[in-house]
């Protein structure tokens, strides 16, 4: 165990015994709502739904221990963190909400107490004179060796810029044009009328104002659009539809325009993502995983190896993505076919790779070859005995086509 190790272990005591970490889990549970302002960019649809497709991805990857040499330690204890990072929050739900957080404020801040890991919120940070950093929560001081700030770095080493920063005046005139549009037809179209009287509206005219009541009590009570009202009006009135002054058109056409560029302040190019949804979800899951997804599961994973293990500890954090969770199942039995043939998987891997159960014998743990695979020098040699009809006790040699 390396001294920064040693020293992280005193401090997770010493924060037990001083009631830090208790402090620090009441900081979590009465600090409020965790986003500050960038809620609201979940109410855009194509925000949302490009937030799923991303952390999903996060998600669907396999999160592991590895030593210098990239082999995988399965019995660390690390794992048991990474699989069940708390009491309240699953592994899933603690990666989607790492993930929206560092997407929509451009930097959220892991910290582990020795035994779980939470997500700081309300984190004000600064560096002192060793340029080394303070992190305090609700003005409970925070180790900076239980702390991580991630960043989606901009021009700024203490912030990250999110969509949140960087779309904010894109994202208000969307949110705000799809709330015109909604509330215009949640209220049947801004419907409204105009009566219009020859006469002088005179309040004192009693019978003119109980008239004049009862023609607007009918009109109010149109609250449906297959409402019929019949009102008689006698000579000098008229009613009048008022024209809505909203325009469909110009405002689909912005939104048409400007929702779009949301995506890329996620470095996501929307309609390039549809178009390629629409022809191959396989290329179009590459493009987002080239693009967005594995820069932050990178990022991720440096971050969560300092939070857990000290500059010599030789173990790191890394996600794994396996690319066949993106093809569908009739390409993944034509890779499995082709795996098999050319000796790079035995027919059990490829059972386990299509979701069936090993078959456990010897015939199915080998690697075979297939004949017309043999290089052409070779052929002759691998058809010899074959063409001889076998060995001496009558059993045939050569390459078996699978």
């Amino acid at each position: 165990m390396g001294l920064r190790d040693r020293f992280s272990n005193f401090l997770f005591r010493q924060a037990e015994k001083r009631g830090w970490v208790d402090d620090f889990k009441g900081n979590i549970r009465y600090s409020g709502r965790y986003f500050s302002c960038s809620e609201d960019a979940l109410a855009s649809s194509d925000v949302y739904s490009l937030m799923q497709d991303i952390s999903n991805q996060v998600v669907l990857a396999k999160w592991k221990v590895v030593n210098c040499e990239g082999v995988e330690q399965p019995q660390h204890k690390i794992n048991n963190v990474l699989n069940r990072p708390n009491s309240y929050l699953t592994r899933s739900e603690f990666l989607k909400l790492l993930t929206n957080a560092f997407l929509l404020d451009g930097e959220v801040f892991p910290v582990y107490d020795g035994k779980e890991l939470h997500i700081a919120n309300n984190v004000y940070v600064e560096l002192n004179n060793q340029l080394v950093p303070k992190y305090k929560v609700n003005g409970t001081e925070i180790p900076y060796e239980m702390i991580r700030h991630i960043k989606n770095i901009g021009v700024d080493h203490l912030k990250g810029v999110g969509i949140s920063d960087l779309g904010k005046d894109t994202l208000e005139g969307v949110l705000n044009a799809e709330k015109v549009l909604t509330d215009k037809y949640r209220k049947s179209g801004l419907l409204a009328f105009v009566l219009k009287l020859d006469a002088h509206i005179n309040p004192q005219n009693a019978a003119q104002s109980k008239l004049i009541g009862r023609i607007l009590d009918q009109l109010e009570s149109i609250d449906e659009s297959r409402t019929v009202k019949l009102i008689p009006l006698s000579k000098g009135y008229t009613i009048e539809t008022m024209k809505t002054p909203i325009d469909d058109e110009k405002i689909l056409a912005y939104l048409n325009v400007y929702k779009k560029d949301l995506g890329k302040f996620m470095n996501v190019d929307v309609e390039i993502y549809r178009a390629l949804m629409k022809s191959d979800i396989e290329r179009a899951m590459m493009y987002l995983h080239n693009k967005a997804v594995r820069p932050i599961l990178k990022i991720f994973g440096e971050h969560l190896t300092a939070l857990f293990f000290s500059e010599e500890n030789p173990y790191r954090i890394e996600a794994e993505i396996d690319i066949l969770d993106f093809v569908p199942y009739s390409t993944k039995t034509n890779i499995a076919y082709n795996l098999v043939r050319t000796m790079v998987t035995t027919p059990d891997d490829s059972r386990k790779m299509l979701g069936f159960d090993k078959l456990n014998l010897p015939e199915s743990s080998k690697l075979y070859i297939s004949k017309d695979l043999v290089a052409g020098e070779d052929l002759n040699k691998a058809t010899d005995d074959s063409l001889k009809g076998g060995d001496d006790n009558g059993q045939q040699k050569g390459s078996e086509d699978v």
